[in-house]
């Protein structure tokens, strides 16, 4: 009769919190950070959503939330890969919690373990990866970073479609300037909003005005949405030159949770890939908040075998930009959770 095997010891506690420090460095909505984590060397790492930071008006059915804490999820198993340890992700683990998103648990990685290597590529992009909203370059996006990018989401269990043709670029355009008239006519969307953006450039969360662009309304041709005046500053010449940044949406396989927490997984994945290429990017959320314009998006260009979740804009920075500053994040006396 074989012996039992023995049992999986994972890294001290330090290690894990380690890893859980770079996964809160991913991007959220309104920078909302809308996720609590637990750690515990016995069973690993604990993701839940925050429901005290849901943005119930744009995102009352909890999609953009779910994207958030999916790039999270993705972000910290590409910490834990930069330390050299496997990731063992168990998703929604407890039926009777629906906020226990993922239960990670982090092994030591074999030298055979490919893929562990390969995310551990992307783990230096965590510290460097920025949103910016700012107008792109003119030099335009080779096609073979792009079909990579289109990769790093297929892993992740998600797709990505890179929008060609200046005909569908303009009417996605469009799209995204109609979502952004729907929602300012809904009710609570501007006190909302209120609360999120202008925030003085200690707060931990929110949208910080030195991180809009100041000036013009749009960094090229794509709309942002309106947060608050901006204070960052246009790089110099910038609008001499178009801006030859490419628009892709990325869309989950399913029309339920699952797929959703994987597509903001796929987020996190291509984020860091475009960012360790040195490109710019941009999340844009809007256009997928808004029912009608998001059945336009899967009828017209992703197709209803998908489901798009988000828009990602994408770039060289302009050689004039000014390097952007991190964004704060919460400290771990917020964002960690007592063991049970």
């Amino acid at each position: 009769m074989a012996s039992a095997a023995p049992p999986v010891s994972l890294p001290d506690e330090a290690t894990l919190l380690r890893a859980v420090q770079a996964a809160v460095r991913a991007p959220s909505v309104y920078n909302s950070q809308p996720w609590r984590w637990r750690v515990d060397r016995k069973a690993g790492i604990d993701l839940f959503a925050d429901r005290d930071r849901h943005l119930i008006t744009i995102d009352s059915g909890g999609r953009d939330l779910l994207l958030s804490c999916g790039a999270a999820l993705a972000h910290l198993v590409v910490a834990l890969a930069g330390l050299g340890l496997s990731a063992q992700v168990d998703r929604f683990p407890d039926p009777e919690d629906s906020d226990h998103l993922a239960r990670v648990r982090p092994t030591e990685a074999t030298p055979t373990e490919t893929q562990v290597a390969d995310l551990a590529r992307l783990a230096p992009a965590i510290l460097l990866r920025r949103t910016d909203r700012r107008r792109f370059a003119a030099a335009p996006v080779d096609p073979h970073l792009l079909d990579t990018l289109v990769t790093h989401a297929d892993r992740c269990g998600a797709d990505l479609y890179v929008v060609t043709g200046a005909t569908a670029r303009t009417r996605l355009i469009e799209t995204i300037a109609r979502s952004a008239s729907l929602q300012r006519q809904q009710a609570g969307y501007g006190a909302e909003l209120a609360r999120w953006t202008g925030r003085y450039s200690a707060a931990a969360d929110g949208i910080e005005s030195s991180t809009i662009a100041a000036g013009i309304d749009l960094p090229g041709d794509v709309p942002m949405r309106r947060f608050t005046a901006g204070r960052l500053r246009q790089p110099t010449h910038s609008l001499e030159h178009a801006d030859a940044s490419v628009l892709m949406v990325l869309s989950a396989r399913s029309d339920d949770r699952l797929g959703t927490l994987r597509a903001g997984e796929a987020v996190g994945a291509v984020l860091l890939a475009a960012t360790g290429m040195g490109l710019a990017t941009t999340p844009l959320s809007q256009p997928l908040e808004v029912a009608r314009t998001r059945d336009w998006v899967s009828e017209h260009l992703v197709g209803a075998a998908v489901f798009p979740q988000l828009v990602i804009r994408v770039g060289w920075p302009d050689e004039h930009a000014a390097a952007l500053p991190p964004t704060l994040r919460r400290g771990a006396d917020h964002v960690l959770l007592r063991k049970p």
